[in-house]
């Protein structure tokens, strides 16, 4: 993946769990393109209010996704998927670690990308497909600012029973779905050195990326 890619994923992808985790009151009320188009727009105006956010601030970062995102996001689902079949295989105890090492991956991916929004980028969500009982969707949007416009999708589930309505567990990224493009990563590492060679995988890239920071 070139750079310019890379640029737009992590910036996106920052706007989709930050999105997935705001007002969640509201969430089990509104239709999944409603919601996506009021927080991604809510959302990117406090990008554009924050400095430090921008800047990469992961303590602020990490309190976003600790108290607001991830109780929204259903990010068992996303760490299995990427996982793949080892998943069903990995302890109990494996597999918060491999949630836990995913999340820090993640966060810490894309947090120096914040800096990449500007002030004149908006959100535009294209007309839903599907039919109103659907339960699982595709919300297609656009991120549209100064250069060609960012095709940006979110997949979604809803959970009438867990109360919080609509979950969103997948992001497709100019014709990319994040969760596969893990799944390739991952699969490599589990196939020569096990699930715990993942973990571990994981934990020093976190590692790295920590120093970096």
């Amino acid at each position: 993946m070139n750079r310019r890619f890379l640029g737009h994923l992590a910036v996106s992808s920052i706007v989709f769990l930050a999105a997935s985790g705001a007002l969640v009151a509201h969430a089990a009320d509104e239709a999944p393109d409603a919601m996506i188009q009021r927080l991604s727009t809510d959302v990117l105006d406090s990008i554009k209010a924050d400095k430090s956010i921008r800047a990469g601030d992961i303590s602020k970062i990490v309190a976003l996704v600790d108290s607001k995102i991830m109780p929204n996001v259903n990010f068992q689902r996303m760490t299995a998927s990427a996982v793949g079949p080892a998943w069903r295989r990995a302890t109990p105890e494996q597999q918060q670690k491999l949630q836990d090492e995913f999340k820090i991956l993640l966060v810490r991916t894309y947090a120096g990308a914040l800096s990449q929004v500007t002030s004149d980028e908006a959100i535009s969500v294209q007309p839903l497909r599907g039919g109103a009982g659907d339960n699982d969707v595709v919300v297609r949007t656009l991120v549209k600012g100064s250069g060609d416009p960012i095709q940006l999708d979110y997949r979604l589930e809803k959970t009438p029973g867990q109360g919080f309505g609509w979950k969103i567990y997948n992001l497709n990224v100019m014709g990319i779905w994040l969760v596969e493009t893990y799944r390739s990563q991952f699969a490599q590492e589990i196939n020569t050195k096990g699930i715990d060679g993942l973990i571990a995988a994981l934990s020093e890239r976190n590692k790295a990326n920590a120093s970096k920071s």
